[in-house]
């Protein structure tokens, strides 16, 4: 058997390097959407409806993308199992990339009528569909390149990544909206950030031709070890276990980027009266410390396991969020150090991918992960912002509470994991494949 315990070569660091580059970009194509909705909402809906039909409308053309990845991610996966992961990971970031290019060029109602928010809705279809290979697909080929005791990393590595997407919509968007007048913007300075997240994209494809196929899949190619039925079946009949935990997983990974970082900054506007730029300063300063909390997370995992990683990264989760949304209202000058904690905590979602490539076998590993995680981020993801609106009617403390719920859940996989995985390093070599 290969070394298992080698550092990573510059092989390596390229992979997670293009990897990590790729999924930013598309995870910037992906939300870019919601930072301009209601300027698209004016241009693609009817001028005459009430306007809370129109941000109905539009924000479900927004959720939309959310429904179509689990059917996006399921399809994707099966090809990756049977194909090859690289071919779907390129394919992935280009069926990205030309719906959002599509949507910079699109005619608005005013050309075309009812055929704009069809067309709209269709190029929203399309990036969900490819934001749901694109995820599960990334950890996949990262995992598989390199060695079995540096998943942790590499994973970790590549949702830092992700999140940088999230950053750089963000500013994109605050340059934009603070470099043009409101009717310089309607007459197509909206236009902007989804051409350059098009180009962008194509970008990041052609960079990726330069990644090589995992070894885990060629392995198996050579033994042929493909599976030989769906890949999605043998998922569902033989590994239900693994699709519970990776679903609970993935609902406290959703709770945790949904809540804490894209939710907070409207509930601190809403609930305690802070500048919007100061909200923006703020949710700037978590992510970049969310970026920084995934990486520990993936160094703790490769290191301690990811039992001992979820239980203490969920009680850190449960504190650092809880002090956030009980103090950032009375001790506003506290905000920034408060957010900023908030969000390294929620850096425990960096160890999710870990746990879920382990826990499915190489052959319908792909499938696995693609079914768990955007079937629980469709569901999940999409009640989140309702549920947590609606109980804020009863508590204003409801992000909090809701955060402190599915820290508990995360510190209960975490135990869950330790008294499964005794030998935990030996499973990991099983699960991963031969280095």
């Amino acid at each position: 058997m290969p070394n298992v315990t080698r550092q990573l070569n510059r092989q390596d660091y390229k992979t997670l390097t293009l990897a990590a580059l790729g999924g930013a970009l598309e995870f910037y194509d992906f939300i870019i959407f919601v930072f301009f909705a209601a300027v698209v909402g004016e241009l693609f809906f009817p001028p005459d409806i009430p306007e809370w039909l129109r941000q109905l409308q539009t924000f479900g053309i927004f959720a939309a993308g959310y429904l179509a990845r689990p059917l996006g991610g399921i399809i994707m996966a099966h090809f990756g199992d049977k194909v090859g992961r690289k071919k779907m990971f390129t394919l992935s970031i280009l069926l990205m990339a030309l719906p959002t290019l599509a949507i910079g060029l699109l005619p608005t109602y005013a050309t075309l009528g009812i055929l704009a928010p069809l067309l709209l809705l269709a190029m929203r279809l399309l990036q969900g569909a490819a934001i749901g290979g694109e995820v599960p697909g990334a950890w996949v080929f990262v995992a598989e390149h390199v060695p079995a005791r540096r998943i942790g990393i590499a994973c970790g590595t590549l949702t830092a990544g992700l999140t940088v997407g999230i950053l750089l919509g963000s500013v994109v968007a605050t340059v934009i909206n603070t470099s043009m007048t409101p009717q310089t913007l309607h007459d197509g300075g909206w236009r902007i950030p989804f051409l350059l997240g098009g180009v962008f994209g194509l970008m990041a494809m052609y960079l990726r031709r330069w990644l090589r196929e995992t070894p885990v899949f060629i392995e198996m190619q050579q033994r042929k070890a493909l599976a030989d039925e769906l890949p999605i079946k043998t998922v569902v009949m033989n590994h239900k276990k693994a699709i519970a935990v990776s679903m609970l997983l993935t609902w406290l990974l959703s709770a945790g980027i949904v809540v804490v970082i894209l939710m907070s900054p409207v509930w601190l506007q809403k609930q305690h009266g802070f500048a919007p730029a100061l909200t923006l300063q703020g949710n700037s300063i978590a992510i970049v410390m969310l970026c920084i909390g995934c990486l520990l997370a993936g160094l703790a995992a490769d290191r301690f396991g990811a039992s001992k990683t979820l239980i203490v990264g969920s009680l850190l989760l449960a504190v650092c969020s809880w002090m956030f949304y009980h103090y950032a209202g009375t001790h506003p000058e506290q905000l920034f150090l408060l957010y900023g904690l908030a969000g390294l905590s929620v850096g425990v979602v960096g160890a999710v991918p870990f746990v879920m490539v382990r826990a499915f076998p190489a052959g319908v590993r792909f499938t696995g992960i693609s079914f768990s995680y955007n079937l629980s981020y469709a569901i999940f993801g999409g009640i989140t912002p309702i549920l947590v609106t609606g109980l804020m009617a009863v508590s204003p403390l409801a992000p909090g509470w809701y955060v402190l719920a599915l820290s508990l859940v995360g510190l209960a996989l975490g135990i869950l994991l330790r008294q499964d995985l005794h030998h935990e390093d030996d499973v990991a070599l099983q699960a991963v494949g031969t280095r």
